[in-house]
């Protein structure tokens, strides 16, 4: 009888108010993270992708959650101002080109660098290994290898190998993030 009634109560909620979540997607250049955001807010893939300057911030709706994704540029110039997007926002993902293994040495760099900030503590980390449809992509064990993510033990982390081009994985993904951000997200996700 009480998960009727708590059903019935989630049900009345989500006629009144939206939930929101509220993301930051890093990760060096040309790791996939607008591809990424395109296929969240569409569900399809877009070959011709410019690199973000700066950043972008596209909101998108799925049932009645209202997500906001904020979207950084990967170059150098660019990553001193992930700390400041970051601040405040329900969950960091971390896009990581999987397939190129010549920038893992880098991304493991700003990824710890990113996450010793104080300002960031306590907020979930989503790291995604894209472009595991590509040769020699890495493994979800060897990017937790390789990014040294068991030594992340101040938060949740959890890591995914996903591909953007081919929608692979992409709803496990958005499970994660709603099973960690709130239970009853969970119920309305649609």
């Amino acid at each position: 009888m009480s998960w009727f009634i708590s059903s019935f109560l989630n049900w009345l909620r989500s006629l009144f108010w939206k939930q929101e979540m509220e993301l930051t997607l890093v990760g060096l250049q040309n790791s996939g993270k607008t591809t990424l955001v395109n296929v969240i807010a569409s569900g399809h893939f877009t070959e011709d992708m410019i690199p973000t300057v700066g950043f972008n911030m596209r909101k998108v709706t799925k049932g009645s959650v209202v997500m906001k994704l904020w979207d950084l540029g990967g170059q150098a110039r660019f990553r001193s101002m992930w700390e400041r997007y970051c601040r405040g926002v329900n969950a960091i993902v971390f896009v990581l080109d999987a397939a190129d293994h010549a920038k893992i040495p880098a991304a493991k760099t700003e990824l710890h660098t990113l996450l010793a900030k104080p300002q960031l503590a306590n907020i979930p980390v989503l790291v995604l290994g894209n472009k595991n449809d590509l040769p020699g992509a890495l493994t979800v064990d060897q990017i937790i290898e390789q990014l040294n993510l068991r030594a992340i033990t101040s938060r949740e982390v959890s890591c995914y190998s996903i591909s953007g081009k081919n929608s692979v994985n992409i709803d496990i993904t958005m499970q994660w993030l709603i099973k960690v951000l709130d239970p009853f997200l969970r119920t309305w996700w649609a």
